[in-house]
C-alpha cells in the first residue's frame, strides 16, 4: 500500500502477501495471491464473511440439488484460507 496505515486499523499487523488460492492450468501455478499491507484484523473479517457465504451456498447447493452453488462453496472457501493463512502470517510477522 502507498500510504502507512494508522496503528489502531492495524492493531494485528498486516498481510504478507504470500497466500495464494484457486489452482491454476499449469503444474504449481495459482489463479490468486492475497495482496501485502492489508490490516490482519480485517482481512479475518473478510475471511469470516466468505465463510459464512460458503456456508450458505453449500447447504442450498446440497437441499436444491444445485451443484454450481456447491462449487461456489469451494471457491469462497479456498479464498477464506487463503486470507486467513496471509493474515496469520502477518500477525506472527508482527509480535
Amino acid at each position: 500500500m502507498d500510504k502507512e496505515l494508522p496503528e489502531a486499523t492495524a492493531r494485528l499487523g498486516t498481510t504478507v502477501g504470500s497466500a495464494t488460492c484457486l489452482e491454476g492450468v499449469a503444474k504449481g501455478k495459482r489463479l490468486f495471491r492475497v495482496g501485502p499491507g492489508n490490516c490482519c484484523d480485517h482481512a479475518m473479517a473478510q475471511a469470516s464473511l466468505l465463510m459464512d457465504c460458503s456456508r450458505r451456498a453449500s447447504f442450498i447447493g446440497v437441499m436444491d440439488d444445485e451443484p454450481a452453488l456447491v462449487w461456489a462453496s469451494h471457491y469462497l472457501c479456498e479464498m477464506a484460507k487463503a486470507l486467513m493463512d496471509d493474515a496469520h502470517l502477518g500477525m506472527l510477522k508482527a509480535h
